[in-house]
């Protein structure tokens, strides 16, 4: 008699698909765009997303995150397209927040313009700039995944194949651990995946993009060619009594023959027909599977049949075991309602949620309170919740300069551009500034320039209501030689915020002068504008801007690195380890006070606060554990006051 235990077992084994090579080690996840999509690594807005965001994918019930890296812009182009350390300076804090996690993330090469073919050319770049991203990942976890390159198109599939092989044997030879994510031509289409080679690597993840039908999908988009900004309404699935006609300027295009067929394509049985050749695909070759973007884009869609095809494309993959990531997040494709601050615990698409099978988290509704403290604006980043909104009006703006930042690492540069080109950081969501105001606090920050003569104005804008009355209101202060000394060197300016006066509004190409009803309970965005004239030949670098009450007593200071640079004030050693000592002169009698205080303007002490005689003083400070805690890694800043003269030194402490 045979064993039944056996007999069992033996069945199991025959009837369990044995796909085990073919699994995806990931599930469902998001693409977290407009992120690492710039066209230099000094564009990037590093503080978009935080960690925090990874925490929220995650909460979600996302165990993947897509990150489309315009890669080959971050560095330093033709012909050895170096990686900038900038752009690794960043992407490894992703890398990191990812490994933290355990979360996957698919490292995505999304160089790629839908109006432009792809040059087989490219397979140069491709294995530059991939032998360099796995020569400085090889070593992270196996959370981390290598995408060749989004969407090529345009391209033969034979010559895209043969260029896919050659980067995978090119990271290869760097990196044997991390998997890398391979797909077709045209467009990753599902399409093309029979016309891409099975790769002999088995350390790889197949992929396809999925937005069928695409009448649906891309009513709106203005990057189609003819432009389907004019087609609105269409809905899913196909609905007679819904379907718009086909708009005027899109008669006799490709448009109007797929809506002519959208009876048929329109329903999700063609969706799951269409998913079936992808399925087909990964069954036929037993390799993973992983569809890396589907979406629907919201202006001219409704909103139920958006969900509805969210839920039908989404279910339909998970039934056939295919591992996904959503596009987007926060953009137009994204899952937080239309025309919001896109913020988690407020803003998402709950509907969308549900329909992608994730977990609902707990929303509220947004409410302002005015800012009690201060708050940074930039210091070596724009701050979080804060996001650039310049025009630089063919002048440069860099957030990431290097050359002398007044602290830390980088600071701002600003050069060149026609009149009123500006620097931007637009609060997300909008700040009320009422209690900031009636409290003494100022706007604070360093500004060099080295131009005589040069000025700018900064600037409070409010937020533009419904009422056809209301405009973006300015509260505006001009920075000229009055204010600071354009000789190359680091000034302190703090001004307080009752200073500003109202300039007016610049709204739907009118200008409307000042009518007192600027509102400090909506303050949209600050700015550094060139009101004055064009900035040929000017340049100017600003660092630590913030809102702050600490030194609210004067507008202008002179910051001196150099301490030589003075006959008043001299600090030696500087930096120092245990102590330090401050020289200064006295030239008359009269009131002396010096203070120390943090990177953050906090005031930790104050040493001398008296009337003394003419003549020379020192001071030996000698440090504390309070003093150096309340520090920034040992920068502290010794503001001395005498006789109404200020100077304000740096100072390190090792």
């Amino acid at each position: 008699m045979k064993n039944p235990k056996f007999i069992i077992t033996f069945l199991l084994i025959i009837t369990i698909p044995l796909y085990t090579s073919a699994q995806v080690p990931f599930s469902r996840g998001i693409n977290l765009t407009n992120w690492f999509q710039a066209s230099s690594a000094q564009e990037i807005h590093f503080t978009k997303f935080t960690k925090q965001d990874f925490i929220n994918i995650q909460s979600l019930g996302c165990d993947v995150i897509r990150l489309p890296i315009n890669l080959h812009a971050m560095t330093n182009g033709s012909p050895d397209y170096i990686i900038e350390p900038l752009f690794f300076h960043f992407l490894d804090s992703a890398v990191k927040w990812a490994e933290d996690l355990e979360i996957h993330l698919l490292l995505d090469n999304h160089t790629f313009d839908p109006a432009i073919n792809t040059d087989p050319a490219i397979e140069s770049v491709l294995i530059k700039v991939w032998t360099q991203m796995a020569n400085h990942y090889k070593n992270c976890s196996e959370y981390i995944y290598y995408e060749v390159l989004n969407e090529p198109h345009g391209i033969p599939d034979f010559t895209w194949g043969n260029i896919q092989q050659n980067v995978i044997d090119a990271i290869r030879a760097v990196d044997t651990l991390h998997t890398i994510i391979v797909g077709p031509a045209g467009w990753n289409s599902y399409n093309n995946l029979g016309l891409m080679p099975v790769y002999s690597d088995t350390n790889l993840i197949y992929t396809f993009h999925f937005y069928d039908p695409f009448m649906f999908t891309h009513q709106g988009a203005s990057w189609v060619d003819p432009s389907m900004v004019p087609l609105a309404g269409v809905p899913f699935p196909y609905d007679p009594e819904r379907m718009p006609s086909c708009p005027t300027e899109l008669k006799g295009t490709w448009i109007e023959s797929n809506l002519n067929t959208y009876p048929a394509d329109g329903t999700a049985k063609k969706i799951r027909e269409l998913i079936d050749i992808a399925v087909n695909f990964k069954n036929t070759h037993d390799v993973p599977m992983f569809c890396g973007e589907f979406g629907v884009y919201m202006p001219n869609s409704d909103e139920p049949d958006r969900v509805r095809w969210y839920d039908t494309v989404r279910s339909y993959l998970e039934e056939k075991d295919i591992a996904w990531t959503i596009w987007d997040y926060t953009g137009g494709f994204g899952i937080f309602k239309e025309g919001s601050e896109a913020m988690f615990e407020h803003d998402l698409n709950i509907p969308l949620i549900e329909a992608l099978g994730l977990n609902v988290p707990e929303q509220s509704d947004l409410i302002i309170y005015p800012d009690s403290t201060g708050f940074k604006i930039y210091s070596d980043y724009i701050e979080e919740k804060i996001t650039s909104a310049n025009w630089a009006g063919n002048g440069i703006i860099n957030y990431y300069w290097i050359n002398y930042p007044f602290a830390d690492n980088y600071c701002i540069y600003w050069a060149g551009g026609i009149q009123y080109n500006f620097i931007g950081f637009d609060f997300r969501p909008n700040k009320d500034l009422t209690y900031l105001l009636e409290n003494d606090y100022s706007i604070d920050f360093r500004v060099k320039g080295d131009s005589p003569g040069s000025r700018f104005n900064i600037r409070f804008l409010d937020t533009k209501t419904d009422d056809p009355d209301d405009h973006p209101w300015r509260m505006i202060y001009a920075i000229d030689q009055n204010i600071a000394d354009w000789n190359d060197t680091w000034q302190h300016i703090h001004i307080p915020l009752q200073n500003f006066t109202e300039q007016g509004s610049w709204d739907n190409e009118t200008w409307y002068n000042p009518v007192g009803d600027f509102d400090w309970t909506v303050i949209d965005r600050f700015e550094i504008v060139a009101d004055y004239g064009n900035m040929t030949g000017i340049n100017f670098f600003f660092d630590n801007i913030q809102v702050t009450n600490v030194v609210n007593t004067s507008v202008k200071h002179i910051i001196s690195d150099d301490i030589t640079s003075t006959d008043l004030v001299e600090i030696y050693p500087n930096p120092f380890r245990y102590t330090t000592a401050i020289h200064y002169n006295v030239p008359e009698t009269g009131p002396v006070e010096i203070s120390i205080y943090s990177l953050l303007g906090q005031r930790l002490t104050t040493l001398v606060n008296e009337v003394q005689l003419a003549g020379k003083y020192s001071f030996l400070w000698k440090r504390d554990s309070h003093e150096i805690n309340s520090g920034s890694e040992g920068v502290f800043f010794c503001r001395i006051s005498i006789c109404g003269n200020v100077r304000t030194v740096k100072i390190i402490c090792l």
